[in-house]
């Protein structure tokens, strides 16, 4: 049988195709800026999830290649292009104020071009808004479009004139395009992309498509290829990493995936996001359990600690069922560490509905959370929910459970005191002058005295103190 994935490949000759374009896009760039001795400059801002991240780090690329030099303000900028996400409202609204405030860049610079990308301009009810309240903005594309982005740009640069390209797909998957890492040590790797699980509060499989895996061969290369260049902090990304390669026939699934990743040569550490718990099986913990190179860190959304709530959200498993797994973890993965994602006041959620949240939180003890209120997604089952309880009172749940969970941090890193943790320095830390800062294989931020000759090498560090949002440590 044909392997399924092929069917959503992008042929070499289309990317070979959108490589005509970026010299293209050079040239015009050449003749416009390089005559008057000056680079073009792109500035690009991505908001939302580490997917989201790894995209836009292919859009910095691409435009590398055209031409372009990248700026770190949209000040001076000839190109402004912001990677957006759907996921919440208050992301929405920031990109809206964002945008809105181009309006000045463009009146000062008539010639610059702003564009708009990713999952907010997916869908179809933002594009519209864009096009009737934003006439300034010249680029407009979807997620699916993302490989198209140089004869998009192209369009829009040579033209004058505006272009949209928000086609609905199922989804591809693009190989071989260029990518600007944005970090030296740590980097992405999107292992497959899309989401089938249609939770009823998210929007992703409608702006992300199906999901599909990316060939493992493919995958291995480019960890080969960071690990060549100095990269020890390698997180693999999907919307759901567990769900890796049900779309292939290979035999090839997240835990063997996993596997042959840690046994590639070097030195380096992995980590996954994000997790899905239907599909966290015992295979993939025992597989954790037995790779060196795999963190023992695992960030395992919950949503909800009520069942009730749980079917309703469409997320097919039980509060049963979750703790079960994180049992079983704790059980097999020494030191294992636990985060999550929470959601406040999904509708008709009821107070003690919440608290069985709240008492999960307590029983599983995660190091940290990643909490938001129910923010409702045009699209979306949920939408249309009856939702009686206030903002108001979801605000007093969402602020109890902040409380129990800043508890727990603190407790996790006060046992730390007097333990000796392997991190990896990313930068100077906030501490004060001398120090580093990093993560420990636990995901622990990590504060020390430390050279910046350190800065990229794995050090063993003892824990003296122990902050509410870090711990400090000593070289051992």
């Amino acid at each position: 049988m044909a392997n399924l994935n092929r069917k959503v490949a992008v042929p070499a000759e289309e990317i070979d195709r959108q490589r005509e374009f970026m010299l293209l896009v050079h040239d015009i760039s050449e003749a416009r800026f390089l005559s008057q001795g000056n680079y073009p400059k792109a500035f690009v801002r991505t908001y939302g999830c580490q997917g989201n991240v790894a995209d836009g780090e292919k859009l910095k690329g691409m435009l590398e290649e055209m031409g372009y030099q990248l700026v770190d303000s949209p000040e001076g900028a000839d190109f402004v292009l912001y990677n957006t996400c759907a996921i919440r409202e208050h992301a929405e609204d920031r990109v809206f104020g964002n945008v809105g405030a181009l309006k000045n860049n463009k009146r000062r610079n008539p010639s610059m071009l702003i564009g708009l990308c990713g999952c907010m301009m997916q869908q179809e009810h933002v594009a519209q808004k864009i096009k009737k309240s934003y006439p300034y903005v010249d680029l407009v594309f979807g997620t699916h479009a993302m490989h198209r982005f140089p004869e998009l740009f192209y369009q829009a640069l040579s033209s004058h004139c505006r272009v949209f390209e928000i086609s609905q797909s199922d989804g591809v998957i693009a190989e071989g395009l260029p990518t600007h890492r944005d970090g030296q040590f740590k980097a992405w790797l999107p292992i497959m992309y899309g989401c089938n699980n249609f939770c009823t509060y998210c929007v992703v499989p409608y702006v992300r498509g199906r999901e599909r895996s990316r060939q493992p061969e493919d995958i291995l290369e480019e960890a080969r290829e960071l690990i060549a260049h100095g990269y020890k902090d390698i997180t693999l990304l999907g919307q759901n990493v567990n769900s890796y390669g049900n779309d292939l026939q290979n035999g090839i699934r997240f835990p063997q995936l996993l596997q042959k990743i840690n046994d590639l040569d070097g030195e380096f550490r992995i980590r996954f996001m994000t997790s899905h718990p239907k599909d966290c099986t015992h295979e993939l913990i025992d597989t954790i359990a037995r790779c060196d190179k795999v963190c023992n860190h695992i960030h395992l959304p919950v949503q909800s600690g009520n069942s009730r709530v749980l079917k309703a959200m469409n997320r097919r498993y039980t509060r049963e069922s979750y703790l079960s797994l994180i049992e079983y973890a704790k059980q097999k993965i020494p030191n294992v560490s636990f985060t999550s994602d929470i959601i406040v006041g999904f509708p008709g959620e009821t107070y003690e509905e919440f608290l069985q949240t709240v008492s999960l939180i307590e029983q599983v003890g995660y190091d940290s959370l990643y909490t938001f209120i129910f923010s409702p997604r045009k699209g979306t089952k949920a939408y249309d929910m009856p939702d009686p309880v206030s903002q108001e009172e979801k605000g007093k749940w969402f602020r109890e459970l902040l409380a129990v969970q800043e508890k727990i941090g603190e407790g996790k890193y006060q046992a730390l005191v007097g333990k000796t943790l392997r991190v990896l320095p990313e930068g100077p830390g906030k501490t004060g002058e001398g120090y580093l800062t990093g993560r420990s294989d636990s995901n622990v931020i990590v504060d020390f005295p430390g050279e910046d000759s350190l800065i990229g090498k794995f050090v063993n560090v003892t824990i003296t103190k122990a902050l509410n949002w870090a711990v400090l440590g000593e070289l051992r």
